[in-house]
C-alpha cells in the first residue's frame, strides 16, 4: 500500500499550486482522503478532508475559500488546488487515507511561498 503525493515546489505569495495524490497498490474509493501539512516546529494539522464519494468535504477555516480538496476515484487520485498562497502555508503537505481501523500516509511534498 503506497500513497504517492506530489505537485509541491516553490511558489510567490498569492501564486498557485496543485497537489495530487495517487493510491498504489490499493483502491482508494472506500478510503475517506485528507491532506495534512506540517510546518518547521509546529505540529501536523489537518487541512482539507473529502468523503469516499467526494459527496462531502470540509476545510481547516486558515484555509477555507482558497482551498479545494477532489478526487478522481477511477483514476485512483486525490487533489488539493490550492490558490491565493501565503508564506504562512509553507509546509510538508501529507495524503492521508483512512477506512475504519486502515490508515495510510504519504512521504510529503515540500510546497514552499517565498518571494
Amino acid at each position: 500500500v503506497q500513497l504517492v503525493e506530489s505537485g509541491g515546489g516553490l511558489v510567490q505569495p498569492g501564486g498557485s499550486l496543485r497537489l495530487s495524490c495517487a493510491g498504489s497498490r490499493f483502491t482508494i474509493s472506500t478510503y475517506a482522503m485528507s491532506w495534512y501539512r506540517q510546518a518547521p516546529g509546529k505540529e501536523r494539522e489537518l487541512v482539507a478532508t473529502i468523503s469516499s464519494t467526494g459527496g462531502s468535504t470540509d476545510y481547516a477555516r486558515s484555509v477555507k475559500g482558497r482551498f479545494t480538496i477532489s478526487r478522481d476515484n477511477p483514476n485512483n487520485t486525490v487533489f488539493l488546488q490550492m490558490n491565493s498562497l501565503t508564506p504562512e502555508d509553507t509546509a510538508v503537505y501529507y495524503c492521508n487515507a483512512r477506512w475504519s481501523w486502515r490508515n495510510f500516509w504519504g512521504q510529503g511534498t515540500q510546497v514552499t511561498v517565498s518571494s
